[in-house]
C-alpha cells in the first residue's frame, strides 16, 4: 500500500498490524498441524483423511501468504522466527492425538482450530469494516474459507 492507501485507514495501523501478525502466526500453526496430521493419520479411510487434511493445509498456507503480503504492504514485517509463532498467536498450538487412527479426535481438533480462526477473523472484520476496505476485503475472504472448512469438518463428524 502506498502512502495514500495507508493514510485513509481509519484505525491504528500499529494495532491492525498486531492483529494481522497474530492471525499470520495462527495460520502457520494451523498449516503445520494439518500437514503433520496428514502425514501421520492411520486407520480406516486414512488416505481420504490425509488428502483432505493436505488440501486444507494448503489453504492455511495460502492465508499466511496473503496476510504476510498485507502486513508488508502496511509497512511492517511478519514474524521471521518460527520459534515465535505460538507465542504470538491468538490460540495455542493444538496437539495432534497420540492415537493416529482416532479420526474423530483429529476432526474435533481441526474443527476447534477452525472455530478459533472464525472468531479471530470475525473480530478483525468488525474492526476494519468501513475503516480499511482493503484489509476488510481480504479478511472476509479468509473468513469465508474458514467457515467452509469448519462446515466440511463438522460434516465429517456427522458420519
Amino acid at each position: 500500500m502506498g502512502k495514500q492507501a495507508r493514510a485513509i485507514v481509519d484505525l491504528s495501523l500499529k494495532d491492525l498490524v498486531k492483529d494481522l501478525n497474530k492471525a499470520y502466526c495462527d495460520e502457520w500453526l494451523a498449516y503445520y498441524l494439518y500437514w503433520y496430521m496428514a502425514q501421520i493419520v492411520s486407520g480406516r479411510a486414512y488416505e481420504d483423511i490425509s488428502e483432505f487434511l493436505m488440501k486444507i493445509a494448503k489453504d492455511e498456507l495460502e492465508h499466511a501468504t496473503e496476510l504476510a503480503d498485507l502486513i508488508v504492504k502496511l509497512g511492517d514485517m511478519p514474524p521471521a522466527n518460527p520459534m515465535e509463532l505460538e507465542k504470538n498467536a491468538n490460540n495455542p498450538y493444538l496437539m495432534p492425538p497420540k492415537n493416529t487412527a482416532d479420526i474423530n479426535r483429529i476432526i474435533r481438533i481441526v474443527t476447534e482450530a477452525e472455530a478459533g480462526a472464525i472468531e479471530v477473523y470475525n473480530k478483525i472484520a468488525k474492526k476494519t469494516l468501513g475503516k480499511d476496505n482493503v484489509t476488510y476485503q481480504l479478511i472476509t475472504h479468509i473468513l469465508s474459507e474458514e467457515v467452509t472448512h469448519e462446515e466440511m469438518f463438522e460434516n465429517l463428524m456427522e458420519r
